[in-house]
């Protein structure tokens, strides 16, 4: 039962210490299973993150259920996905009974907006490192670019873009790749 634990643990340690949702827990994540624990490689991180975020719901979530599941199993999923939103699901109950008490209150104000930048710069800490690891080069960089900017500014679906980035790498690895090759 102790790698559950154990598990749990990691997971409810990250929950409980990042301000700023999943995206903010992606890097303690990353830290945490590939760089500590070794659960799993890089590129099992960067392939379980397109998964995660392909998926419904959390991203968070979704990262501690794939870790758990690949770590120890189906309890394993059980065990991370408590872990991982216990603390939010504590901290947005003590939250609701004192916050009400304080809405109007602008050192509150002031805290919530001098933590939103930290939060910005943490979620952009582990795209430069996932960058590095799936092989974005100064050629390829236009692909991330141009997804954040259609996604972002046009406000296109990111399934739309999924789908179309799975019918195009199956494209190319059947048809462009054969042609090239020749």
């Amino acid at each position: 039962m102790n790698g559950y634990w154990e598990l749990f643990l990691v997971f409810f340690r990250i929950g409980a210490f990042t301000f700023g949702g999943g995206y903010a827990m992606l890097p303690l994540i990353q830290n945490a299973v590939v760089d500590k624990k070794k659960w799993l490689s890089d590129t099992e991180f960067i392939d379980m993150l397109a998964i995660a975020q392909s998926l419904p719901g959390p991203i968070a979530l979704n990262t501690a259920v794939f870790v758990g599941n690949k770590h120890k199993g189906v309890k394993g999923s059980i065990f991370s996905s408590l872990g991982i939103i216990l603390p939010s699901f504590i901290t947005i109950l003590l939250l609701v009974i004192v916050f009400t008490q304080f809405r109007e209150n602008h050192a509150v104000e002031a805290v919530f907006k001098g933590i939103r930048p930290a939060v910005v710069a943490l979620i952009f800490a582990p795209l430069l490192r996932m960058g590095k690891n799936a092989d974005i080069t100064w050629s390829n960089l236009w692909i991330p670019v141009a997804v954040a900017l259609i996604v972002g500014l046009l406000h296109v679906s990111p399934i739309l873009i999924i789908v179309l980035a799975i019918v195009l790498g199956i494209l190319y690895n059947r048809v462009i790749k054969k042609i090239i090759n020749r």
